[in-house]
């Protein structure tokens, strides 16, 4: 039997952080003046650096899914989850951690910026609810399959519902998991929805692995339906709209960033599968595990985490090619930091845990 390690999930997960490493660089530091909507470089740049985190959050729900899929084979699956849960809340802690500014607080400045919720609180909460979305589903994979494929689309569909809704009779700390009112870069919704889609295709992928022709079939079904989505899906929203009278439809057409993101992420799932075996050199494999404690040391360098010191102090004078070869430089020192000097996910993560035993055993 062959194996089923899918090597194509680390470098996708290699991939994303390095293209958010160098967006996040650029995007601090290039001068305004560069920043041309007409200008060919400019464009291409800031599409593919809006491919990077439906990919990130696409590529989450596969690899957790498939992972908890995988142990249930041997009967792990409630340890699992329970792993699954703690890893959620620990990306959630992670994600408010790094943006609070302790030095501004010592001096006695305090607001409730660093509540606002960034990529790593969206994809904790959203790891708990897959594993919510398994427990209700009684952990049968073909209703769960089905329901993540469901929710996944029904999220993307509304999005003209929920575009602009705010909750001010709530928390703050709530309303900004559904609102960017207050500075949130990202929402639980539509978010949550790629990693309900990278949930269905984990379940594929833990069915029909092993089936002949898989990898050919899974290739070509995520270039056919990647192109499909990026040049058809507001012509076939807009058919559906003549056929039911549904405006809503409409409106999903006339603002379709959601569908057509996805379809580059399936031709960027395509094209690592497709060419794996070419790129699985262990550095790239290492880098795709490490994504978590290179996210910290990038988000540190750039914005200043506790301190307020970071490179964003520059503030955006970068030429163009300095700004390329400054994101390069930026690029490899951060990853020797992650893999030479520091345990970013290992040591919080197990310091978790240990916190987290211990109050139960109370």
């Amino acid at each position: 039997m062959k194996s089923q390690r899918l090597y194509f999930i680390d470098i996708v997960r290699a991939f994303a952080i390095l293209m958010m490493m160098q967006g996040h660089f650029i995007d601090t530091l290039l001068a305004i003046s560069y920043r041309d909507i007409n200008a060919t470089p400019f464009v291409i740049w800031s599409y593919f650096r809006g491919i990077t985190a439906p990919t990130f959050f696409t590529i989450s729900g596969l690899i957790f899914t498939y992972l908890l899929l995988k142990v249930r084979e041997k009967g792990e699956e409630k340890m699992r989850m329970r792993k699954g849960i703690i890893r959620g809340f620990f990306l959630i802690f992670v994600g408010y951690l790094i943006r609070i500014p302790v030095l501004k607080w010592l001096s006695g400045g305090f607001n409730t910026y660093f509540l606002v919720i960034d990529v790593l609180q969206c994809i904790g909460l959203s790891l708990i609810l897959i594993i919510i979305l398994y427990f209700i589903t009684a952990k049968n994979t073909l209703i769960f399959s089905v329901v993540s494929l469901v929710l996944g689309i029904l999220i993307f569909l509304t999005e003209p519902l929920y575009r602009g809704i705010t909750f001010d009779n709530i928390p703050v700390v709530l309303n900004n998991y559904v609102s960017k009112k207050n500075g949130s870069i990202f929402t639980i919704i539509p978010w949550f929805g790629y990693v309900a889609i990278g949930s269905f295709l984990a379940t594929l992928f833990h069915k029909k692995l092993q089936s002949h022709n898989f990898k050919f079939i899974t290739i070509s079904s995520f270039i056919i339906v990647g192109v499909l989505l990026i040049f058809s899906s507001s012509y076939l929203l807009c058919i559906l709209h003549d056929l039911t009278n549904i405006k809503l439809f409409l409106d999903a057409a006339s603002y379709n960033y959601l569908f057509t993101r996805l379809g580059n992420v399936f031709l960027y799932f395509a094209f690592f599968y497709g060419f794996e075996k070419y790129l699985k050199f262990p550095l790239i494999l290492k880098i795709g595990q490490k994504t978590l404690s290179i996210y910290v040391i990038h988000f540190i360098i750039i914005y200043g985490s506790f301190t307020g010191f970071g490179l964003k102090l520059i503030g955006k004078t970068l030429l163009p090619w300095q700004a390329v070869f400054g994101a390069l430089a930026f690029m490899s020192s951060v990853c020797f930091i992650a893999f030479y000097y520091v345990k970013t996910n290992a040591f919080l993560y197990n310091h978790l845990r240990k916190f987290l035993e211990n109050f139960k055993g109370k």
